[in-house]
């Protein structure tokens, strides 16, 4: 049954690669809508889909949410079905419009750690790749150890095995081509994340020297 949902999301979960991480998840489920950052702090997402895709979706959400996001609450209230979206979108600013250096650094910090989301998404799929072509190259094996119990004086016949050894060494060099980008992917990622965690302490120090500026204008 098709149903519409409004899911208010409380926590830690703007500037840390949420919405992306929400709208990757609803894209898997073929679900509906958008997701949006409030002034509050929580974000918001309304969506259509089936019902049972939903409650998927709001589980999933509570346990592999980024790790940089903390879910203190969710509320959703379901609602009837509009038809209203054809797709899944980020909406909105990706924080609250204001200025300054310490507005800078959370923006920063909110598209290096998106970043991340995808690239490990990237990589989930290379993984997936390899897991494939490994079982690939398994199946061939097997296939040519059957093939050498079965022939009788294996070297009156040698160009059938030779065959699948030349499509066996085909995948593994295809394996380790993916092996070589995963190496690169990490090593980007890596460097993401140092990256991350300067600009995590930089939002600390600015954060600590806004709040002696405040403690001094209002002592002024």
């Amino acid at each position: 049954m098709q149903t519409r949902a409004r899911i208010i999301i409380n926590g830690k979960v703007q500037m840390v690669g949420f919405r992306t991480f929400i709208k990757n998840s609803a894209d898997s489920l073929n679900i509906k809508g958008f997701a949006e950052n409030l002034p509050d702090g929580t974000v918001k997402i309304v969506c259509e889909g089936e019902k049972a895709k939903i409650t998927d979706f709001i589980s999933y959400i509570k346990q592999e949410s980024p790790s940089f996001a903390v879910i203190d609450d969710i509320n959703v209230v379901y609602g009837s079905y509009k038809g209203e979206f054809s797709s899944f979108k980020r909406q909105g600013a990706d924080v609250p419009s204001e200025d300054g250096a310490v507005l800078s650094v959370l923006k920063s910090f909110d598209s290096k750690a998106e970043t991340m989301v995808t690239i490990l998404g990237s990589m989930d799929e290379k993984l997936g790749s390899i897991d494939e072509k490994q079982d690939e190259t398994i199946v061939i094996l097997k296939d040519v150890k059957g093939d050498t119990k079965y022939i009788p004086g294996i070297k009156d016949d040698t160009s059938k095995l030779l065959g699948k050894q030349d499509k066996s060494m085909e995948i593994l060099d295809s394996v380790k081509q993916d092996t070589a980008e995963m190496t690169n992917t990490l090593t980007f990622l890596k460097a993401v994340y140092r990256e991350t965690l300067e600009l995590k302490e930089k939002y600390e120090v600015l954060s600590r020297d806004v709040a002696a500026i405040k403690i001094k204008l209002e002592a002024g």
